[in-house]
C-alpha cells in the first residue's frame, strides 16, 4: 500500500500518519512559512498592541484599497487547499475571487466573496454545509479540497469605491497529488432581467475531462406566484439540441418539493444540509423590493461526469392563466463549482460594478 497523502480526509482516515506538511496564510504569516506566524510588526492592530509588543494580533487584516487588487496567496505545490476562511464589512459582490492554477494567466476561479460562499444579496443567512459554512457574523468558510501540482495563487480584487478592510485564512497541505486529481474551478454569472423565453445559461464553453460539484444561486423574482417551475439540463459530451440529463423542476433540483413550501404555514420554508439549502429574503421591510432567493446544491456524492465538455443551463418559468406556463424575466445569478483537466476555457467577461451590485 502506498503512503498516505493526507488527502480526501473524513472520519474514518483521521488516524492515518502521512509526510504531509500542514500550512497556513494569513496576514500574520502572509507566505505561509513554517515558524512564520506572529512575527508582523506591522499591521492595523499596532496601535492596539502597543502595550503588549509582536506576537499580539498586530496584523490580523489587510486593507485593500479602492480598485486593486490583493495577491493572498502564492504557493509552490505539489499540494491541496484544504480549507478557506474570509470575512470583510465590505458589499460581498464588491470583492472578486481569482484562483490560478499551475502558473496559468486565466484564473480556474472568478467569483465575487459572497457568492463563492453560497450567500447573496449582500444578506446574511446561515449555512450548514458540507463544502460551505456560513456563520455569524458572516464568517465565510469553504471546504473544496484543491489540489494543484506546481503552483497556486489567489487574488481578491476591490472594486468598490472605498478602501475595505479584510481579513483571511488559507489552510493548505503540501503533499504529492495523485495523477487523476482534476483542479477545481468556479465561475459566476448574472443576468438582469433574463431575456422573455430565453433560458439562463449556468456554464458553457468548458473543454476537458472532470466532474461538475455544485450549483449556487441568487434568484430575485419580478413577477407574483410560483417562480420554479424550469427545469435544468445537463448537456454533455457533444450533447446539441437535447440534453443527457434533464430536471423535473427548479426546488426539485434543490432537492426541495412543492415550492418549498411549509405545508402548515404555508410560507417559504428555509433549510440547510450538507448537500442543499434554501433561503428567502421576504419584502417585508419599508423600501424593499420583491422576494428573493438563494439556493445551493452540492454534488458530492453524486458528481456529474463528463469527458469532453460540459454546458448546463435552466429555465426561469412560473404560471399564466388558463394554467399555461410564463417564461420570466428575473433577476438570476450563479455561480457553478467543478473539477477538470487544464487549460482553464477563457470565461466570459465578469459584469462591471454596476451590473454586479444586489440593489
Amino acid at each position: 500500500m502506498s503512503e498516505f497523502n493526507g488527502l480526501g480526509m473524513h472520519l474514518g482516515n483521521l488516524g492515518r500518519l502521512s509526510s504531509a506538511q500542514s500550512r497556513s496564510i494569513s496576514a500574520e504569516n502572509p507566505r505561509g512559512e513554517k515558524g512564520g506566524g506572529a512575527r508582523a510588526v506591522e499591521g492595523i492592530g499596532k496601535n492596539h498592541a502597543r502595550d503588549l509588543g509582536p506576537g499580539w494580533k498586530i496584523a490580523p487584516a489587510v486593507t485593500i484599497a479602492a480598485g486593486q487588487t490583493f495577491t493572498m496567496a502564492e504557493i509552490d505545490g505539489p499540494g491541496a487547499i484544504q480549507q478557506i476562511w474570509m470575512t470583510s464589512p465590505a458589499k460581498w459582490r464588491s470583492l472578486i475571487l481569482r484562483i490560478y492554477w499551475d502558473e496559468q494567466k486565466q484564473p480556474s476561479v472568478e467569483c465575487p466573496m459572497g457568492d463563492f460562499f453560497a450567500s447573496g444579496w449582500d444578506q446574511f443567512k446561515p449555512i450548514s454545509s458540507l463544502a460551505v459554512c456560513v456563520n455569524p457574523g458572516k464568517g465565510f468558510n469553504c471546504y473544496w479540497e484543491m489540489p494543484f501540482r506546481k503552483s497556486c495563487r489567489m487574488t481578491v480584487e476591490n472594486i468598490d469605491e472605498n478602501d475595505q478592510v479584510f481579513f483571511y485564512q488559507i489552510n493548505y497541505t503540501l503533499t504529492d497529488i495523485p495523477t487523476d486529481a482534476a483542479y477545481f474551478h468556479a465561475q459566476f454569472r448574472r443576468v438582469n432581467p433574463l431575456p422573455y423565453k430565453q433560458v439562463y445559461t449556468i456554464l458553457d464553453r468548458v473543454q476537458g475531462k472532470g466532474q461538475y460539484v455544485g450549483t449556487f444561486m441568487a434568484w430575485g423574482v419580478n413577477n407574483n406566484g410560483w417562480w420554479g417551475e424550469g427545469e435544468i439540463k445537463f448537456y454533455l459530451d457533444g450533447d446539441q439540441e437535447f440534453p443527457t440529463i434533464c430536471g423535473t423542476g427548479t426546488e426539485d433540483y434543490f432537492c426541495g418539493a412543492w415550492n418549498f413550501e411549509n405545508q402548515e404555514t404555508h410560507q417559504y420554508q428555509d433549510f440547510s444540509n450538507p448537500y442543499t439549502g434554501f433561503a428567502a429574503f421576504r419584502p417585508d421591510g419599508l423600501y424593499r423590493a420583491q422576494t428573493r432567493f438563494t439556493l445551493y446544491r452540492w454534488h458530492i456524492v453524486d458528481p456529474i461526469r463528463f469527458h469532453s465538455d460540459l454546458r448546463i443551463t435552466i429555465q426561469a418559468l412560473g404560471w399564466r392563466s388558463g394554467q399555461r406556463y410564463l417564461p420570466l424575466q428575473d433577476d438570476i445569478s450563479s455561480t457553478a463549482f467543478w473539477y477538470q483537466t487544464l487549460p482553464t476555457a477563457e470565461f466570459p467577461p465578469l459584469p462591471d460594478r454596476d451590473q454586479l451590485e444586489a440593489v
